[in-house]
């Protein structure tokens, strides 16, 4: 029997072709994918703007969905619905832009009864990593009661479900982003408020006025720098994205002055206790309402159209991939 797969077979280039179990990498898991997603790294590997994908031909798709069908693994048995998320898929391993999957087990986090196969990848792996960097504002003591959290990228994957997240725990939020006119979107999440990302993408002065008490920022760079210089004291910055570069052209004054931490934000890696916890907590703090609200749903040979525009900031919300159609 065959399946559907979307392979790139050099940068930039992929195509819909069908593939046999036997094509797949090892692994002691094999997986019927129900969906997959389109996160910003997704974007970058499909086309080839960055060297995400390390040999060719691969499957891209740096997460995936859906139910096991035949496992060597303790931890996981046939009929378990499961969720992977970053590892070496999209990279050096077949990633979730097909019908089947084989990983290793210690790759996969068993679905929490509260979402479907559709749910996880509306979350995906953007919303995991919003949910890490709650996580990190929470290790570092912020509270609502500390003040607002600004979100950068805010109509973007992370931004979405981050503003969604941190809303419904109590924060007051504010959303930077560059599309205004989408306003109504953001606040229809819980955004108190939305700033133009202009003000804090050009050039700043290394420390200025005191604004929000923590902030997740997914662009990296100059706005950064900013949103690091405008912290509060004690407050927490978590960096998980380099959507405007990978450069930070700041100062110390931050650290040094207001005892501002910035905590990065790793999702391809992160240890198993740390996947559990968020999806726990996806589980019990995001609402599935507001996630139906920000997410669309394509099919495998619409993905490589998609990634340009994603890359030019023109998704809003999340995309959910159906394998299937």
């Amino acid at each position: 029997m065959t399946f559907q797969a979307l392979l790139a077979t050099k940068a930039g280039e992929s195509s819909i072709v069908q593939l046999r179990e036997a094509d797949l990498m090892p692994g002691d898991v094999v997986v019927a994918i129900d969906y997959s997603t389109v996160n910003y790294k997704d974007a970058l590997a499909l086309t080839g703007r960055s060297a995400v994908i390390r040999q060719f031909p691969l499957i891209p798709g740096i997460d995936f969905a859906g139910t096991v069908e035949a496992s060597a693994h303790p931890d996981i048995a046939v009929g378990d619905r499961v969720v992977a998320n970053g590892w070496g898929l999209s990279q050096s391993h077949h990633g979730g832009y097909a019908q089947k999957a084989r990983v290793k087990g210690e790759w996969l986090v068993k679905l929490p009864d509260a979402f479907s196969t559709r749910d996880a990848m509306a979350i995906g792996t953007a919303g995991y990593t919003a949910m890490l960097s709650v996580l990190a504002l929470e290790h570092g003591g912020l509270t609502p009661q500390h003040g607002d959290v600004l979100v950068t990228g805010a109509n973007g994957g992370v931004g979405s479900v981050a503003i969604a997240i941190l809303s419904g725990l109590g924060y007051r939020v504010v959303a930077s982003t560059g599309r205004l006119e989408e306003s109504d979107y953001l606040r229809s999440l819980g955004a108190a408020d939305v700033v133009d990302r202009r003000t804090l993408s050009e050039p700043g002065a290394p420390i200025t006025g005191e604004r929000w008490a923590g902030a997740v920022d997914s662009v990296g760079s100059r706005t950064l720098a900013n949103v690091l210089a405008q912290t509060r004291y004690r407050g927490v910055v978590t960096a998980c994205g380099l959507a405007q570069g990978a450069d930070l052209p700041g100062s110390v004054l931050p650290f040094i002055l207001r005892h501002v931490t910035l905590a990065g934000i790793d999702s391809v890696n992160a240890p198993q206790h740390a996947r559990l916890e968020a999806w726990s907590r996806l589980a019990r703090d995001l609402d599935v309402a507001k996630l139906a609200r920000m997410t669309r749903m394509v099919s495998l040979a619409e993905v490589p159209a998609l990634a340009g525009s994603m890359l030019e900031g023109k998704v809003q919300g999340r995309i959910v991939v159906d394998v299937n159609v």
